[in-house]
């Protein structure tokens, strides 16, 4: 499973998805809400129907993405799109983060996130462009 070539470049995809599955793509596919406090998000008053599409819609997308990445764990260095993946996503990421911090429209934990999407984009174009070229 761990590539023997590239190592840092596996261990990087296993402990990535294995995290954003447990803490972002299933709570976010199956209970969005219960994620939202979590995090310390206000819920909206009234209906939550949209805020539950949203949330399982966007759950079920970082669980593609997930899905994507696990299969470039044993041989990273043919699947270096992967990586052009994760650090796109990371980079969009942190500007959402940064906007929201800006605004004032957020909680604190995901301010906090932004190091956390920092870590991974900088990670990613590292083994990317170095550890795989």
């Amino acid at each position: 499973m761990i590539s023997p070539d590239y190592p840092l470049a596996s261990w990087f995809l296993i402990v990535s998805a294995v995290i954003f599955i447990l803490v972002i793509a299933l709570p976010l596919l199956f209970v969005p809400l219960t994620w939202a406090r979590w995090f310390g998000w206000k819920l909206p008053e009234g209906s939550t129907d949209l805020a539950v599409y949203f949330g399982r819609c966007l759950g079920a997308t970082a669980l593609a993405i997930i899905i994507a990445v696990a299969h470039g764990i044993p041989d990273p260095k043919s699947h270096h799109l992967l990586f052009d993946l994760v650090s796109m996503t990371s980079g969009l990421m942190i500007g959402i983060h940064v906007w929201g911090w800006i605004r004032k429209t957020q909680p604190l934990s995901e301010t906090v996130e932004i190091l956390v999407w920092v870590v991974v984009f900088i990670m990613s174009l590292w083994i990317r462009f170095s550890v795989l070229a």
